[in-house]
Parts: C-alpha cells; sequence; structure tokens
C-alpha cells in the first residue's frame, strides 16, 4: 500500500491533518464483529445476495455509530482487471462521493474464486473510510495518507476481532510512504 502524493497547494492543510489523524473511535461491543461473522459464512458459500445484505448491515451500523448519512453498497462478481505493456492492476473496491456508493468485488480477476475474507473485509473497511473522511471528518477530499491507512486498519481489526498492530513506515520518492510489512508482520 502506497500513500498518495501530498497536494502541493489546494487542500495541503486537509491532507496533513489526515495524515496526523490515526485513531478512529471504535463502537463498543461486538456487533461489528457479529455482522463481519456474517459476510465471512456468506462469503464461504459464494452466496453474494447473503454477503451484500451482511454488508449493507455492516455499513448502517458504522453509519449509525459515526452519525454519517448512510451509505448503499454492491457487491460485485469478478475484480476489473487493467492489463498494460508492462503491469496489471485489480480494483478490490470503490467509494463515490457523489452518490456515497461502495463498490466491492466479490471474486479474484483471473481465477474467478471467492475473494479471501481478510481482504474483502479489509476493502469494505477500506472504502468505509472514505465515507467517514467526507461525512465525519469534514476533508475536502480523502486522500490514501499513512493516516488514512491506520484509520481502516483501526476498522478492520475490530470487526474482525482481532488485535490491532502497529503499521511501520517506509519513505519513498515524491513524499509518498508505503507499508514495511516485513517490519509490521514482524512485531505483533
Amino acid at each position: 500500500m502506497l500513500t498518495d502524493v501530498p497536494p502541493k497547494r489546494v487542500n495541503r492543510e486537509s491532507f496533513q491533518e489526515s495524515d496526523r489523524l490515526k485513531l478512529l473511535d471504535l463502537p463498543g461491543g461486538d456487533e461489528l464483529t457479529g455482522i463481519a461473522t456474517r459476510i465471512a459464512s456468506a462469503m464461504k458459500v459464494g452466496a453474494t445476495v447473503a454477503v451484500r445484505s451482511a454488508c449493507a448491515e455492516f455499513l448502517a451500523a458504522s453509519a449509525d455509530f459515526y452519525r454519517v448519512p448512510p451509505c448503499p453498497v454492491r457487491v460485485l462478481a469478478a475484480r476489473p482487471l487493467r492489463v498494460r505493456e508492462n503491469w496489471s492492476s485489480e480494483i478490490f473496491g470503490d467509494y463515490h462521493p457523489e452518490t456515497m456508493l461502495i463498490r466491492v468485488w466479490m471474486r479474484t480477476a483471473v481465477r474467478k474464486e471467492i475473494t479471501a475474507y481478510g481482504t474483502f473485509l479489509s476493502t469494505l473497511c477500506h472504502e468505509l473510510c472514505h465515507h467517514l473522511d467526507y461525512h465525519r471528518f469534514g476533508f475536502g477530499d480523502s486522500w490514501h495518507t499513512r493516516g488514512f491507512y491506520e484509520r481502516a486498519a483501526v476498522l478492520y481489526h475490530h470487526a474482525r476481532g482481532t488485535p490491532e498492530k502497529q503499521l511501520f513506515w517506509a519513505p519513498v520518492s515524491g513524499g509518498r510512504w508505503r507499508i514495511d510489512w516485513p517490519r509490521t508482520n514482524r512485531t505483533i
């Protein structure tokens, strides 16, 4: 995972605030964990309608807790694959700020297999955090900052019922950062 390039002028202050904001309030109890377990169960059998229903319930419970407008969700089949001469990329999910629609893809791009549950839930949490950036934190945009990834990770681990991991970062060119996965995974 790579952060976005910091803006030069417009929205630079909001970008920096997003980068600094690493924590996210979490709902008490295990409501999100229970809903996430239903997502996992539906994914095991490939029940798209049940996955969509559980995702909608997850987003509704989150919207209620964070006091933001609810957002619709679409659970789609195989991920889009973009292939160029020397690279390819897949879209795991996206968020549209105008419609507040979250889309997540349930199957891999090439083999059309069910996506790993952790990857799918992480994507859902990631897209929900874009929604929160606009409607809870009031950012003018939703950037992939270190803070954004930290907030998404906190939400993911809460929903999954797993211990949080400290994310370690390594600088790359252009003011960007990447997660140092070997170091992050070494410290549990």
